[in-house]
């Protein structure tokens, strides 16, 4: 990967945490395709990275609604505290 003709090193990524969202019923992103990011920044700690499933929701239901409000909103507001040092 490239920007503006430089190589971009996700491996490089060690002081960040790193969470990913997919919804179970997401008819438009595959399940599955935000580990990609995972696995490309290889040199964040394990303990840093979430990778967050949430059943029963699609595309659009992930970041609004009752879903979003109830379940992943505080996923993600856990995370960004437990990971904001």
């Amino acid at each position: 990967m490239t920007w503006n003709g430089q190589p971009i090193k996700p491996q490089a990524i060690k002081k960040t945490a790193l969470m990913t969202v997919e919804g179970e019923l997401d008819d438009i992103s595959c399940m599955g395709q935000t580990l990609a990011a995972h696995n490309l920044c290889s040199n964040i700690p394990k303990s840093q990275k979430l990778d967050y499933v949430q059943k029963g929701v699609g595309h659009y239901g992930i970041f609004n609604g009752h879903r979003w409000r109830a379940e992943i909103y505080p996923e993600i507001r856990d995370f960004i505290i437990k990971n904001a040092t």
